[in-house]
């Protein structure tokens, strides 16, 4: 496809990127340790770690990691933890000892871990305590060897340390009992010498840095494999468009979005690790009254987020109280933001969302409009530099500019493949070197893409991707359920959605809706629960016995 878009960058972004196959991100986390060893890096629950305190965590972490327990470069090791930080110390001690990232969300049910766990074949993991009771359920059927277990305020000094446990432990509650024979405590490695380190010096570009799982056709998840290369290209691609307004050193992102989810991965951690900036992390940004208040504490330059969190937040009645003087990027992912949302935004904060496009399998950002965007413009933006798009029909060839077809996309955050996968690798990975997206999009004139349609049937609540095979390969497991079919539907904020699952029950079946909805909350992640269950004679098909879809949403 003609770039049309290159004559249409913003003033000051490059038309053309180069990558050094030999650089990776210890390169660059290096780097920043030397750069800026006084500026604060991460910062939560009123604590933070500097970039020389970060620096010497984690080099104690991957000396763990090396010595204490044997691990080899290549190693799987994963991270299930939420925005605390101990995250970044774990991922950056993991990725400075030459070991495989692999990011597991700490809402995952026994059966989404231990599928996670077993394909990408992790030798050790490093978990919130309120999650392990989940991991003693299936560590038997893994691979895992070696365990960390973290509390909340591991990380946050004294007495605020043990005053936070309590907490979160005692009067919270959040922490169910759990048993897990020869796991350690995450504070307990904090006392080998940093020295104990080696860097590893047989590292590239192409090695393969971070395992980030995302959701299949098949109902199981598949491990997009992330070689050092990709996420350090799309870092200096993201930090390259936005590069006009910045000020190294200086700026401050709020992080409310997951450092396990590769969005807030690379455009929050990594893009502004880089530049000396400092990630506020937020852990947990459902309470949005916390937030907001955390928010009034820093004058903040940047922050990333879904529809759902902006809307929460504009709808707060403090939010308006915020000092936003030095907010200059607020960049959205995820989710397409709603036009009655940007504006809310709009008028409270006085900037833009600026809506991007991008998959896991993209290390993400393909695409983002420029920052001197004068309104909301329902669009996702233009190709980041060095990336290259095409549109195509079903047949692969290119469509005339305007018109709709599938996305391709080609550049150097394009994923090596899938984890120990190559067919469904070969299904999406060109001869051409372009990713078929499975997504549906239109350019305009000027090279701006619009996305028409998600991928085939996939439903997106509160910014996390629900894929229906999964909830439906799930709930077929009920000895009463002999058929099940999900859709998405409205939900009660604009531009949100809620699973809705229809039954076929066997013949004779003693079971309610209710319990249809139990059994799911037993097997999945809380944000795939159908909000509704509807029990139906049969389900719609074709003539060679395909569910349809469609005919359920036009019911």
């Amino acid at each position: 496809m003609d770039p049309v878009w290159l004559d249409n960058y913003p003033p000051g972004v490059p038309r053309d990127f180069v990558v050094d196959p030999d650089e990776t991100l210890i390169d660059a986390m290096e780097a920043s340790f030397d750069a800026w060893p006084a500026n604060r890096a991460f910062a939560n629950m009123g604590h933070s770690l500097s970039f020389a305190e970060t620096d010497r965590l984690s080099r104690i972490f991957a000396a763990y990691l090396q010595h204490d327990l044997g691990l080899a470069q290549g190693d799987r090791v994963a991270i299930m933890l939420p925005n605390l930080l101990q995250y970044p110390v774990a991922m950056l001690g993991c990725l400075r000892a030459g070991m495989v990232v692999v990011n597991v969300n700490p809402m995952y049910t026994a059966r989404e871990l231990e599928h996670q766990l077993k394909d990408a074949g992790a030798k050790a993991i490093v978990i919130y305590a309120g999650s392990a009771h989940v991991l003693e359920e299936v560590l038997e059927h893994t691979d895992v060897e070696h365990i960390l277990v973290s509390d909340v305020g591991d990380l946050l000094p004294w007495p605020k340390r043990p005053l936070v446990n309590f907490f979160v432990h005692f009067v919270k509650r959040m922490v169910p009992a759990y048993k897990l024979p020869g796991a350690k405590a995450f504070r307990t490695i904090l006392d080998i010498p940093a020295t104990a380190y080696k860097r590893p010096d047989n590292i590239r570009g192409e090695d393969v840095a971070v395992l980030q799982y995302t959701g299949g056709t098949t109902g199981l998840s598949k491990g997009a494999t992330l070689s050092h290369s990709n996420l350090l290209a799309n870092t200096r691609q993201v930090n390259s468009w936005f590069g006009t307004i910045d000020r190294p050193g200086e700026e401050i992102i709020i992080t409310a979005l997951p450092l396990y989810h590769v969005y807030a991965l690379t455009v929050n951690c990594f893009a502004y690790f880089v530049k000396g900036g400092l990630n506020v992390l937020i852990t947990d940004p459902r309470e949005t009254s916390a937030m907001v208040k955390e928010m009034g504490n820093w004058p903040f330059t940047a922050m990333t987020g879904v529809n759902t969190l902006f809307l929460s937040l504009v709808r707060h009645p403090d939010f308006a109280k915020v000092d936003f003087s030095h907010l200059q990027v607020v960049s959205a992912g995820g989710m397409a933001v709603q036009e009655a949302t940007a504006h809310e935004w709009a008028s409270v904060t006085g900037t833009q969302i600026i809506e991007g496009y991008g998959l896991s399998e993209t290390s993400p950002v393909v695409t983002t409009n420029p920052l001197d965007l004068p309104e909301f413009n329902g669009c996702v933006g233009l190709p980041l530099p060095g990336t290259d798009i095409s549109i195509r029909d079903d047949d692969g060839n290119e469509v005339p500019l305007g018109e709709e077809g599938e996305l391709y996309v080609k550049g150097p955050q394009v994923m090596l493949g899938y984890w120990n996968n190559p067919e469904a690798t070969s299904k999406v990975m060109g001869d051409d070197g372009f990713f078929q997206t499975g997504d549906m999009a239109t350019m305009d004139k000027r090279g701006y893409l619009k996305i028409v349609d998600r991928k085939k049937d996939m439903i997106i609540v509160s910014g996390f991707n629900v894929y229906p095979n999964e909830v439906e390969n799930t709930v077929t497991r009920h000895p009463d359920i002999l058929e099940a079919a999900c859709i998405g539907v409205p939900g009660d904020d604009p531009g949100e959605e809620d699973v809705k699952l229809f039954v076929v029950i066997r013949k004779g079946a003693d079971i309610s809706p209710q319990a249809v909805r139990e059994y799911c909350k037993e097997n999945m992640t809380a944000y795939k629960v159908p909000s509704v269950v509807e029990f139906i004679d049969h389900l719609p098909k074709s003539n060679v016995g395909k569910v349809l879809r469609r005919e359920l949403r036009r019911d």
